[in-house]
């Protein structure tokens, strides 16, 4: 179900945003690989903490100045709970698997040809595996988990060194990273 609700949401963008191969600039066949913190919105919410998070995802072009970027993120955590006198152990990981639609501004803005800027939306869910000691016997529903469905705002930058690296900023609603992209 879930891989049929992100094929229609790709097929849907695509018949929104005509194809046009004579785009000034392409934004797409790009590997951005990021790192950033998480923890109070989006899909993390539930941890009740900001967390370290690692990104991947590969842009293509849509269509000009849109691209699509299926996604992973990475990230864990532990936490020490007592009860009873005793410490037990939980842990945490999460995996939001996605696909994020960037809209870029560069000709709107007539920005330089070193920077690029971008508003875009992320839709997914979240895999998460949860677990306690073996010998908890307490309120497993401690920590409240979040919905496993998301969908993120973002507003970034992108300052390339050359034509084969840059750099970027990615502020969202859900987990802002900072990363290298390679083109």
């Amino acid at each position: 179900m879930k891989r049929l609700f992100t094929i229609a949401l790709t097929i849907i963008c695509i018949s929104f945003f005509p194809f046009n191969a004579s785009a000034q600039e392409r934004h797409g066949s790009t590997l951005n690989l990021g790192v950033g913190i998480g923890g109070y919105g989006g899909y993390y919410k539930y941890a009740n903490r900001s967390l370290p998070v690692f990104n991947i995802n590969y842009e293509f072009d849509v269509a000009k100045s849109f691209t699509l970027a299926p996604f992973v993120s990475f990230s864990t955590f532990s936490n020490d709970y007592r009860n009873n006198n005793t410490n037990y152990i939980y842990r945490e990981t999460v995996i939001p698997i996605g696909v994020k639609g960037t809209y870029y501004f560069d000709d709107v803005l007539n920005a330089n040809s070193k920077w690029d800027f971008y508003l875009a939306g992320s839709l997914g869910f979240a895999v998460v595996n949860a677990s306690w000691d073996n010998n908890y016997e307490g309120d497993k529903d401690y920590y409240n988990r979040g919905n496993p469905l998301f969908l993120d705002l973002h507003i970034g930058t992108e300052y390339h060194f050359n034509s084969n690296v840059g750099a970027f900023l990615d502020l969202s609603t859900g987990v802002s990273t900072i990363g290298i992209a390679i083109h």
